[in-house]
């Protein structure tokens, strides 16, 4: 039964719109919305720790802090540094929900997964975002670390779980402390869901922004101490000193 008009005129299809450079708004040059001089000038990780990727001044390295006291995950992957234009990015996509610059971050550091995976990085069988507290959740209304775990598991085909860890406290907000008292802001504020099994799991954490690694920290020792096989960190940027704060 035909009870649609026919229509002959063009159809627009999104899979081939010329995009435009997020950055510059100049052509981009193909699907993603970034031009190759921007993506060029991006603040690129370089040479860094092999453990928590700290900037570091040769390849190959492990930084002091994880030579005297080993995190709990085993590898952070972060493409960048914490510094312009990813910083505003971030800030843009956290704070005034403009998630067209977290996909395309995001999309970016798929990509450089991908890249790893094919070489020497284990596949996760789970990623799994950080949790926000429910006070700030309740005020950006969103996750941004969820949200970058599904464009990713959309992207990767890696299933994500955002009900597993739990934020059960409300602790105060981190930007302001140094990193022993981040340490002691998240003790005891996360858990696992009830029910919830990782024993045996390769895991992936899903944040932006590594600064010091004490929420890192504290949700892979949790998720280990419940008998998970392995813990990553994957995050956008990585902030160049260990006390800088975003």
């Amino acid at each position: 039964m035909h009870c649609q008009p026919r229509y002959k005129g063009p159809v627009y299809i999104w899979l081939k719109n010329k995009q435009s450079c997020l950055l510059c708004d100049e052509a981009a040059d193909g699907d993603t919305p970034l031009c190759m001089a921007c993506e060029t000038e991006l603040p690129w990780l370089g040479d860094h720790c092999q453990t928590c990727a700290l900037p570091l001044p040769a390849a190959g390295l492990t930084c002091g802090q994880c030579l005297k006291q080993p995190p709990a995950f085993e590898r952070v992957i972060a493409p960048w540094t914490y510094s312009f234009p990813i910083d505003s990015l971030i800030t843009r996509f956290k704070h005034s929900a403009k998630w067209p610059f977290g996909h395309l971050l995001a999309e970016l550091l798929a990509q450089a997964l991908q890249h790893r995976f094919e070489n020497d990085l284990p596949r996760p069988d789970l990623m799994l975002p950080v949790p926000l507290a429910t006070r700030r959740l309740r005020q950006r209304g969103f996750n941004q670390a969820a949200m970058l775990a599904r464009w990713l598991g959309s992207r990767l085909n890696i299933l994500g779980d955002e009900r597993l860890l739990l934020r059960i406290q409300d602790t105060d907000a981190q930007q302001a402390l140094n990193a022993n008292e981040r340490r002691k802001n998240l003790r005891n504020a996360f858990a696992l869901a009830p029910d919830a099994s990782v024993k045996g799991l390769h895991l992936a954490l899903v944040d932006d922004v590594l600064t010091t690694g004490a929420t890192a920290q504290a949700l892979a020792r949790l998720l280990m101490d419940a008998g998970a096989a392995r813990v990553d960190v994957y995050c956008l940027a990585r902030t160049p000193k260990p006390g800088d704060t975003i």
